[in-house]
């Protein structure tokens, strides 16, 4: 019988979220019949789009091409929705070559992906007015999904889009239905209300806990749908995470750093007519493009002006590194010449050029929460993965690995190929 795996992608659940579950009933059964991955290693920037490229792949982002939420540009609001900003082969990609069927439910960077048998890709709409159903058959939601998936589960969502937990409800309950109507043979899931009650209220606090809550409910919803289809004992089960996040006490302004020494120049309204550099923000990291590749002069400048506040501490970063530094501390590469990292405080606006320098929190704006991500791999809390099923080992418990370990271990396991993976075998979680 052909084995199935489903992941399911908890944005922003560390370790210290899984030993809270582990008091659980369901998770105390789980951790017994599964591998434990304490901490996994997540790619830097550790935003959530970076990171679900690099676990669908195994691959940097130097290779994904995905190296921030948004599309790279200047003040570029736009998010990497679509399956095609992924320059690499992916999972979906294997396990449909090899006769799978593919389903998927929020998980980010899958719009318009044709290998998807059954699609609800991370969407939203995107005016007021728009129904979700519109929004998502534009991204690539079949009619009979809509019909038969997304409608029955819209009153969950509806007036709610992006607010948790109802947004979560909806995207669970959307999982459960694809696995008790379709039985699809992969099936990625994505739910983000503990990033989001983190953005909102900070790392650790009561709200973040209620919505570990809620996540037990709805994995157990998951597990008992695939008891009623009778598929359990047959599917390889993966509850992982994409990233941490960090207290933020601090907010900043990276280009009105940029605009003070001259390489943005506005008019008195604050528009801006010139500009020889930018930052995009990462939250807690900024990438800072040269606009002109040839402007050395710019280039000295901007590397002058960044070492130097880094050094002073001044401006909410502690580090500064060039496209070649980054690339080789962290396989990073993309369409910058620079990145700056967090203090472990601050984080880091992508809009204003006007001072001041620091601003206030905005918790509607991830990148201006109360916690958030973006910084390098090691700080903070750490992501955690508990993978169940037939292929895991029970009662194994590894310390530390890449996140981009994780997709080749599953590779391995169903006999895919991922020719453009960085990541490693978990050998000692698998079993013999």
């Amino acid at each position: 019988m052909k084995r199935k795996l489903i992941i399911i992608s908890n944005d922003a659940m560390v370790r210290e979220d899984m030993e809270y579950l582990l008091t659980k009933p369901l998770f105390k059964q789980l951790i017994k019949e599964g591998s434990w991955i304490k901490t996994m290693k997540t790619v830097y920037p550790s935003i959530t789009y970076c990171c679900h490229a690099s676990m669908i792949t195994g691959a940097n982002p130097a290779k994904t091409g995905v190296t921030n939420n948004n599309i790279d540009g200047w003040r570029q609001a736009d998010w990497m929705w679509e399956r095609k900003y992924i320059k690499v082969k992916t999972l979906i990609d294997a396990a449909k070559e090899n006769g799978y069927t593919t389903a998927n439910v929020f998980w980010p960077v899958l719009g318009q992906d044709e290998n998807i048998d059954y699609n609800i890709p991370e969407y939203w709409s995107q005016t007021p007015d728009e129904p979700l159903t519109v929004a998502l058959k534009r991204m690539g939601t079949s009619d009979k999904v809509i019909k038969e998936i997304v409608e029955p589960n819209l009153y969950y969502i509806d007036g709610h889009q992006r607010q948790h937990p109802y947004c979560d409800e909806f995207i669970m309950a959307c999982a459960r239905d694809m696995i008790l109507k379709y039985r699809p043979d992969l099936l990625v899931v994505h739910p983000a209300g503990i990033d989001g009650k983190r953005h909102e209220y900070g790392v650790f606090n009561e709200y973040v806990t209620e919505q570990l809550d809620y996540t037990y409910y709805w994995i157990e919803k998951i597990i008992r749908a695939l008891k009623e289809t009778g598929d359990y004992e047959n599917t390889d089960i993966v509850l992982t995470s994409d990233h941490g996040q960090i207290d933020i006490k601090r907010w900043g302004c990276l280009n009105v750093l940029l605009a003070q020494a001259g390489l943005i120049e506005t008019d008195e309204q604050g528009n801006v007519i010139k500009m020889r550099a930018y930052a995009n923000s990462i939250a807690a990291s900024g990438q800072i493009k040269i606009v002109d590749e040839n402007d050395k002069e710019a280039y000295d400048l901007t590397y002058k002006l960044l070492k130097e506040g880094a050094e002073s501490k001044l401006y909410g970063f502690e580090s500064v590194f060039t496209k070649e530094e980054i690339y080789e501390k962290e396989g990073l590469s993309g369409n910058f010449d620079f990145v700056v990292e967090t203090d472990g405080f601050s984080a880091f606006d992508g809009w204003s050029v006007k001072p001041p320098y620091f601003i206030n929190a905005n918790p509607a704006d991830y990148r201006l929460g109360n916690g958030t991500h973006g910084h390098l791999p090691d700080k903070g809390p750490q992501p955690t993965t508990l993978m169940i099923g037939p292929d895991f080992k029970k009662g194994v418990t590894v310390e530390r690995c890449d996140s981009i370990d994780m997709p080749v271990t599953l590779a391995k396991i169903f006999g895919w190929s991922l020719p453009d993976a960085d990541g490693k075998v978990i050998e000692e979680i698998i079993n013999d």
